[in-house]
């Protein structure tokens, strides 16, 4: 990489850093181009060149923080030793990237980041894909085993997934989950849901 593409992607990063910041003290009202030109120190010029816009600034922010969140579940679900001990994996890594990190969660799971989502569906799933590639052939191998349900790996990932983040959601929300709670019955009730048996 050359000097001015390293210089470019700290820059990237050090306007994300600090919208990430002013999301968090704010939420989305905090996110202006005047307050993230303040607390990035990077020019307005600088931010459109490089985001497009201040809706890039938020997507671009979106979709560090998926990333994020999609190295922990498959980092979890890789690491284990069969299907079920998997599935529990990632459960219990998607409410702790939550716990441990609820702005960037709370980001992810914002309606601007829903409508951003679907609106750009196919790019992020194209972007996401070496993080997405090897989860998918998790579920496979794992259908082939009989440990998992032969189902299309998108209902797969959608049962795992749609129980933790309806729970994540509520959590950042409304609050009245308890994650340590949820960490203790979903894995279980969520293995059933996929399980071969």
């Amino acid at each position: 990489m050359s000097p001015k593409q390293q210089r470019g992607e700290a820059t990237v990063e050090q306007v994300l850093d600090a919208a990430l910041g002013l999301y968090a003290a704010s939420g989305e009202a905090g996110l202006t181009l005047g307050t993230i030109t303040r607390a990035s120190g990077v020019s307005s010029g600088s931010i459109y060149h490089h985001f497009g816009s201040l809706d890039g600034v938020f997507a671009a922010l979106a979709l560090r923080s998926v990333g994020q969140l999609l190295n922990a579940l498959g980092t979890a679900l890789i690491g284990a030793a069969d299907a079920r001990s998997g599935i529990r994996a990632v459960v219990l890594a998607y409410l702790d990237f939550a716990r441990s990190r609820p702005d960037e969660a709370r980001l992810i799971h914002s309606a601007t980041a829903d409508r951003e989502t679907m609106a750009r569906a196919g790019e992020l799933r194209d972007s996401q894909e070496a993080r997405l590639a090897p989860i998918a052939l998790w579920i496979h191998a794992h259908q082939e085993s009989g440990e998992l349900a032969r189902l299309p790996a998108p209902v797969i990932e959608s049962l795992v997934m749609g129980p933790v983040v309806a729970v994540v959601r509520r959590w950042l929300t409304v609050g009245d989950v308890d994650l340590e709670e949820a960490a203790r019955t979903l894995p279980d009730r969520i293995w059933r849901s996929v399980s071969h048996a």
